[in-house]
C-alpha cells in the first residue's frame, strides 16, 4: 500500500455519526478505517463496480466488527449510479480512482448530487506513473487539474493533506 488511509482518515477529523461514500472503493481499506471514526451511529457506503470486490469489504467489515458498512454494485461514473440518496453524505472519499475514470465530470457531478450542502470530497491520486509503478504516465490527472476539475464542478479547494510519497491529497468544499 502507498497511501496510509488511517493518518490520511484521521486529517479529515471524521466524527460519529457521519454518512461518507467512498466511490470506487476497491479493496476498501479508506471505507473501513472511515468506518471505526464514524462509529455505530454513523454509515459508510463502499461503491464499486466489481462485486468480487465488494465481497471482500464485506467479509472483512464482518471479520472486524464494522456493522455501519453497506456495500454497493454502482456505477460512479454515471449521474444517479451511486444509487445513494441526494444530499445524504458527509463525506466522499476517491482514492486512486480519478486516473481511472473517462467520465471525470459526471463523476464530480456524482459526488457533488449525494454530497449535503458543504459536504467534502477527499480526492488521493497519483502524483506520477513513477516508471509504471502507478498508472500510465498520460493517465495520471495532475494535481493542478484534478483542482481545476473539481472548481469547474461546483467545489472550492479546501486544503492538500501529505497522503503518501507517490500520491497527493486534496480536500475539496461543495458550494
Amino acid at each position: 500500500m502507498f497511501t496510509d488511509p488511517q493518518k490520511n482518515i484521521e486529517a479529515l477529523g471524521l466524527a460519529p455519526g457521519m454518512h461518507v461514500a467512498d466511490l470506487g472503493a476497491g479493496s476498501g481499506f479508506y471505507v473501513l478505517e472511515a468506518a471505526k471514526r464514524v462509529g455505530d451511529s454513523g454509515r459508510v457506503y463502499a461503491v464499486d463496480v466489481q462485486k468480487d470486490l465488494l465481497q471482500k469489504i464485506k467479509n472483512r467489515a464482518g471479520l472486524e466488527h464494522l456493522f455501519n458498512i453497506e456495500v454497493i454494485w454502482g456505477n460512479v461514473e454515471k449521474i444517479g449510479g451511486t444509487k445513494l440518496k441526494e444530499g445524504s453524505m458527509d463525506l466522499v472519499i476517491a482514492s486512486n480512482i480519478l486516473f481511472q475514470v473517462e467520465a471525470k465530470n459526471d463523476f464530480i457531478g456524482e459526488a457533488k448530487r449525494i454530497l449535503k450542502p458543504k459536504g467534502r470530497v477527499f480526492l488521493i491520486d497519483w502524483s506520477d506513473s513513477f516508471g509504471g509503478m502507478g498508472p500510465a504516465k498520460e493517465a495520471v490527472v495532475l494535481p493542478k487539474d484534478a483542482r481545476r476539475l473539481f472548481e469547474a464542478g461546483g467545489f472550492v479547494f479546501e486544503r492538500e493533506i501529505k497522503a503518501g510519497d507517490h500520491h497527493y491529497g486534496l480536500v475539496f468544499k461543495k458550494i
